[in-house]
């Protein structure tokens, strides 16, 4: 990037902002810098490739290749790392920088212990996706963690979360996490996958719209398999047994009861976007009957409702990696298209319009995946009276249904004033699905009927110390603070 261009966005005003450092959001600033902008780039990891493409810290102390910790992606993570190394000297790279508010125009952020406001006149939120996470019984042992942190954990620190371990929910991760502890040399004693069989082969048709993500999902199936791996289909999860941790899980298929001895249990079912920011930011929202939850709305470009904002990978719907890539792309040209700015000339990338064909292939795959593991249903009307919900607050499943039948709550952020359900540090990451399932089961009425919990600032924990003695923080005046 010359410096004439650089002159130019701070002579013009123009501050972009992209917040995070996943295959979205490297597409998004590689765009940008072709076209001369210089954006600065938001990361809450220490190093930039996301929770898909997540790099080892530089100091881990151990070694693993990119074909060990992608396996088949090794390639795509290869080429998305190596995209954001080339970028560095042409952007403003934070990592480590929890994005925790935003005001119009500004983001708060968190680094070092200090916090820091970033202006921007445009925004793109690239802010990836976390576990969706429903709860059973003995979900809150030591020893029960998310696919997600499972996969962290091995590809970050290099280990297993136990020596005999159990995946079980529902989803392509479910296959993949496991696939991947297997590889690496763990134990893995079981999968068990809440959908049918017979709902994954009708999804097939489907499914073939992208042949080698299909087939990378059957060699996972088929591995596991020849290797001794245990694989249930269709089965309904009961609980996890212990007490200092976890010693066993208990599941029903046909109606026959089984228990299988582990020490560690992977739960997930599939992944939910990350959207806080973008409700901080004053998106609108709707619910998506696909995804079966809220998703801010976006255009096909990925504009929000919100001029100057724009949405790209999982933050803004699940579609995977390389949709994820694409979006980041297509969102970086529909900013550069509303700055006046000429489109970059990149010949190995594609146009807005190949983009959009290509988003809405795997839109169709993905309308595949979700029928094939869907949710299961009304999962709330198997968890009992006693059963956490809110693991934060201690709130529990007969609390939010004596509030639903009792005091007539219809609405989730009404049961939230009442109960603390998400007020804790995960602000309903880890709850917040499952409370409205309960609300919906006891007040009569759909997900989409009893609403979504609201984010609020700081969407993540943050230490109280550094606002104190920050002016740019609003502090409640003494007077009103007893009101």
């Amino acid at each position: 990037m010359t410096e004439r261009a650089e002159s130019r966005n701070a002579a013009d005003g123009t501050s972009v902002v992209i917040v995070g450092a996943g295959p979205a959001g490297i597409r998004a600033a590689q765009t940008l810098v072709a076209a001369g902008v210089r954006p600065v780039v938001l990361d809450e990891n220490m190093r930039w490739g996301g929770q898909i493409y997540r790099q080892p810290p530089a100091d881990a102390g151990f070694a693993r290749s990119k074909q060990a910790l992608y396996g088949f992606e090794a390639a795509k993570a290869d080429a998305v790392h190596h995209a954001m190394a080339t970028l560095l000297p042409h952007v403003d790279y934070r990592p480590e920088t929890l994005v925790w508010a935003c005001d119009p125009k500004r983001l708060h952020t968190m680094h070092g212990g200090r916090e820091t406001a970033v202006p921007f006149s445009h925004l793109i939120i690239a802010s990836g996706a976390t576990d969706r996470v429903l709860p059973l019984p003995g979900w809150t042992l030591p020893g029960v963690y998310t696919l997600g942190g499972a996969q962290v954990a091995l590809k970050a620190q290099g280990c297993a979360i136990g020596e005999r371990v159990v995946f079980a929910g529902t989803g392509p991760l479910l296959y993949l996490v496991a696939y991947q502890y297997a590889k690496a040399g763990a134990n893995v004693a079981a999968v068990l996958d809440t959908s049918a069989f017979v709902a994954q082969a009708k999804a097939a048709p489907r499914l073939l719209n992208q042949p080698s993500t299909f087939a990378k999902g059957v060699y996972y199936v088929g591995w596991l398999r020849a290797r001794g791996v245990r694989i249930e289909t269709g089965v309904t999860l009961d609980g996890i047994d212990g007490a200092a941790g976890v010693r066993a899980i208990r599941w029903q298929r046909h109606g026959r009861e089984h228990s299988l001895e582990c020490s560690a249990v992977g739960l997930g079912y599939g992944l939910r976007p990350e959207t806080q920011l973008a409700d901080l930011a004053g998106c609108r929202f709707v619910f998506d009957e696909l995804n079966r939850c809220w998703l801010p709305e976006r255009d096909a470009a990925g504009r929000s409702s919100q001029p100057g904002i724009y949405l790209a990978g999982d933050g803004a719907g699940i579609a995977g990696a390389d949709a994820a890539e694409l979006a980041g792309r297509r969102a970086a040209l529909a900013l550069i298209e509303d700055l006046g700015v000429a489109a970059p000339v990149m010949p190995d990338a594609p146009d807005a319009a190949a983009i959009e064909r290509k988003l809405a292939s795997i839109r169709r795959f993905r309308e595949g995946i979700e029928r094939a593991f869907a949710l299961p249903d009304d999962p709330a009307v198997h968890w009992p009276d006693d059963m956490l919900v809110c693991r934060c607050e201690e709130v529990t499943a007969r609390t939010l249904r004596d509030c639903a039948r009792l005091d007539g709550v219809t609405e989730i952020n009404r049961l939230k004033a009442l109960t603390r359900v998400g007020m804790g540090r995960c602000q309903g990451r880890m709850c917040g699905e499952a409370a409205c399932h309960v609300l919906a089961e006891a007040s009569g009425q759909t997900l989409a009927q009893v609403g979504r919990l609201r984010a609020q600032a700081p969407i993540k924990p943050i230490p109280i110390a550094p606002m104190l003695f920050d002016e740019n923080v609003a502090v409640i005046p003494e007077e009103a603070r007893d009101e």
